[in-house]
C-alpha cells in the first residue's frame, strides 16, 4: 500500500516543511519514542518536541531506529527559558537528540531573557546547526518587539489554534510577515464539545472520515501547521489519513463560523516568571 504523502509549506529560511506531525507534550521517553516509531512508519515525516518534555533522547532514538536518511526527517524542538542564557545549549540539544542538525527550533516562552534566547537561534542558524528558527507562545505585540531586535526572522510561530480559536486577524498578520502559524491544542485539547460539533458529524458522514480528521483538515486548508500527539497507533495512522480529500469553500465557512476566541490555556506574567525558575532535567532522561 502506498504511504499518504502530506503536503509541505515553504517557510521564510527557504526549507519545506510537512504541514503535519507528531507530538510529543507530555510523554514519557518510551512514549515518545514509540508514538515517533509508529508515525514514521505510517509516512508522518514531522517530528516536534522540547528540552521542557525531557524527551528528546527518545526522539533522536526513534528517528535511528526509523531507517530513514535523516534529510527526509523534519526534526523540530524547543528552548526552554531556564536555558536562554546557557550558550551551549543549541550543541547540547543536538548530543541528545542524535543529530547535527536541527530542522526548526523555537523559543518556547516569551520568559526571561528571551532576547539572549533568540541570539543563541541565530548563531546556532548561522552555523548551519539549525535550519529555521521560531518562537512558540508569543503575542503579537511580544512579536513585534523581537522583530526590532531580531536579525534573523522568525518563520514559524507555534500557538494555540483549533475551530473555537482561529485567530483571523492575527493570522493575516503573520502571514504579512512571513510567519506559518503551527497549532498545538488543534483539537482544542481534547474538547468533546468542540470535537462533536454537528458540523463536523455531518461533514464526517459525507466523506467517509472520523470528526477528528475532518478538523485536521480544517487546519491544513486554513494554513496551520498541525502536531496532533497520539500515544495509539490507530489514531496515529488515522490523524495521517486526511491527505485523500478536500473540503470546498462552503464548508470552510461554516467552520470559521465556530469561532468563539475560546483559550483552553492563559498565559499569565505569574507563570512566565515560574517557567524561567524551572529547569527541566534534560541530563537525567532515558
Amino acid at each position: 500500500m502506498t504511504q499518504p504523502k502530506a503536503e509541505t509549506i515553504k517557510l521564510n529560511s527557504g526549507i519545506e516543511m510537512t504541514m503535519e506531525g507528531i507530538g510529543t507534550f507530555l510523554f514519557t521517553p518510551d512514549e515518545a519514542q514509540a508514538s515517533c516509531e509508529d508515525a514514521l512508519k505510517d509516512g508522518y515525516r514531522l517530528i516536534d518536541t522540547a528540552n521542557a518534555y525531557v524527551n528528546e533522547k527518545a526522539v533522536g532514538r526513534a528517528m535511528k531506529k526509523s531507517g530513514l536518511p535523516r534529510e527526509e526527517i523534519f526534526l523540530e524542538t524547543k528552548l526552554w527559558p531556564s536555558f536562554y542564557e546557557k550558550e551551549d545549549e543549541v550543541d547540547q540539544t543536538l548530543e541528545r537528540l542524535g543529530t547535527d542538525y536541527i530542522d526548526l527550533m523555537l523559543l518556547h516562552q516569551p520568559a526571561g531573557n528571551w532576547k539572549a534566547g533568540w541570539r543563541q537561534l541565530e548563531k546556532g542558524f548561522k552555523e548551519g546547526k539549525i535550519k529555521a528558527i521560531g518562537i512558540s507562545n508569543f503575542n503579537k505585540e511580544q512579536i513585534e518587539e523581537l522583530l526590532d531586535f531580531a536579525e534573523i526572522k522568525p518563520a514559524v510561530l507555534q500557538m494555540e489554534l483549533h475551530p473555537y480559536n482561529q485567530e483571523p486577524e492575527f493570522k493575516v498578520w503573520l502571514k504579512e510577515q512571513g510567519i506559518v502559524p503551527q497549532a498545538w491544542y488543534p483539537l482544542g485539547h481534547g474538547d468533546h464539545k468542540l470535537i462533536d460539533e454537528p458540523v463536523f458529524t455531518r461533514l464526517a458522514k459525507k466523506y467517509g472520515k472520523s470528526n477528528v480528521q475532518i478538523i485536521l483538515r480544517w487546519h491544513v486548508q486554513d494554513g496551520n501547521v498541525v502536531i496532533p500527539g497520539s500515544k495509539n497507533p490507530a489514531h496515529i495512522l488515522s490523524n495521517f489519513d486526511i491527505w485523500d480529500f478536500k473540503l470546498d469553500d462552503d464548508e470552510m465557512k461554516e467552520i470559521a463560523a465556530l469561532n468563539q476566541n475560546k483559550h483552553y490555556y492563559i498565559s499569565t506574567p505569574e507563570l512566565l516568571a515560574k517557567y524561567v525558575e524551572m529547569v527541566p532535567d534534560v541530563d537525567g532522561q532515558k
